[in-house]
C-alpha cells in the first residue's frame, strides 16, 4: 500500500472514529481523499504577530537611544540594556469571589451566601496546597470581594495584604459580538479606563532589580479578570465577554521576563464539587 494510500485510509477511519470531527495530519503538501483533492494545511501564515514591548518594558525602550558611530558606544549601549533585563518571572493569580446575594440593593448587601463562603474556604485550601510562595494578596473594595479574600486569607495567614478599588467590578469594554439587549455606555465610558489602568499596574514583567520568582493573588471579579486574560495574551479586548468563569475560580498567568505571557489555568473549578459550581447566581 503506499503512503499516500495509507494517509487516506487513516484518515477516513480516523473521521468515523471521532464522529464527524477530523483531526487530520498530512505529512505531504497535497493528496486525494475520495478522488477530492486536498491541500496541505501547514502553510499557515501569522494573522498577528506578539508585542514583545507590550508593557513597555523591553529593555531598548527603557534605554535612551544613542548614536552607535562606534564600536564602544554600541558596547555601552547593550550594557545598559543587559542591565534593565527582567531576571524573575511575576505569577498572577486570579480569583472570582464567592456566590453572592444579587438581591441587594447597594455593595454592603451583596454579601456572600452561605455556599459563596464554602466556595471561597475550598479556593483557600487549593491555594494552600499549591504550597506557593504567595507574595502578595490584593483584593476588590468590593464587599463580596473582601468577604473571599477574608477567608482565603485564614489559610494564607502570613502574605501580605492590600485593598484595591481599581480591580472593583465594571464593564470594561464593548463586547463584541454585542448583545442587543445590554448597552452600558455610560459605564464602559467610567470604568474601561479604570480597568486598564489596573491592567497596566498590575501587569508587566518583574523590574531588573527582581531577583526572585513572584506570586500576586488578585480577589476580584469576572468582567474584570476577563479582560485582563484577552489583554494579557494579545487577544481582542472585546471578547472578554466570551468567556465563562464559575465562583471562586482560579485563573493563572505567568508574565515572563523576555515579555511573553502564558495562561497555566483559566477558570479552573476542579477543587470545587459538581453541586458548588455557579457562575451569576
Amino acid at each position: 500500500m503506499s503512503t499516500l494510500s495509507r494517509l487516506q485510509k487513516y484518515a477516513l477511519s480516523s473521521i468515523g472514529a471521532l464522529s464527524g470531527f477530523a483531526f487530520v495530519y498530512y505529512a505531504l503538501d497535497s493528496g486525494k481523499i475520495n478522488n477530492k483533492l486536498y491541500k496541505s494545511s501547514t502553510a499557515i501564515s501569522n494573522s498577528v504577530n506578539w508585542d514583545y514591548n507590550w508593557d513597555r518594558r523591553d529593555p531598548k525602550s527603557l534605554v535612551k537611544p544613542v548614536k552607535l558611530t562606534t564600536p564602544e558606544g554600541e558596547n555601552e549601549y547593550n550594557k545598559k540594556c543587559e542591565a534593565k533585563k527582567s531576571k524573575a518571572v511575576r505569577h498572577l493569580i486570579l480569583i472570582r469571589h464567592g456566590q453572592y446575594n444579587r438581591q441587594g440593593n447597594t455593595d454592603e448587601e451583596k454579601i456572600l451566601t452561605i455556599l459563596g463562603r464554602k466556595q471561597a474556604e475550598l479556593t483557600g485550601k487549593r491555594l494552600a496546597e499549591l504550597g506557593l510562595p504567595y507574595s502578595l494578596i490584593v483584593k476588590s473594595t468590593m464587599k463580596r470581594a473582601q468577604e473571599t479574600s477574608s477567608i482565603i486569607e485564614q489559610f494564607l495567614p502570613n502574605v501580605k495584604t492590600a485593598s484595591d478599588s481599581m480591580i472593583v467590578e465594571g464593564y470594561p469594554i464593548p463586547p463584541e459580538p454585542p448583545i442587543s439587549s445590554w448597552k452600558p455606555e455610560v459605564s464602559i465610558f467610567q470604568d474601561g479606563s479604570r480597568i486598564e489602568s489596573a491592567f497596566r499596574k498590575y501587569f508587566h514583567r518583574a523590574h531588573e532589580n527582581q531577583t526572585d520568582d513572584s506570586y500576586t493573588v488578585l480577589v476580584c471579579h469576572a468582567n474584570v479578570i476577563r479582560y485582563f486574560v484577552c489583554r494579557a495574551l494579545q487577544f481582542p479586548p472585546e471578547a472578554w465577554l466570551r468567556i465563562s468563569l464559575k465562583h471562586a475560580s482560579i485563573t493563572w498567568l505567568t508574565i515572563h521576563p523576555t515579555g511573553k505571557v502564558h495562561i497555566k489555568c483559566l477558570g479552573d473549578a476542579g477543587h470545587l464539587p459538581q453541586d458548588f459550581l455557579t457562575t451569576s447566581t
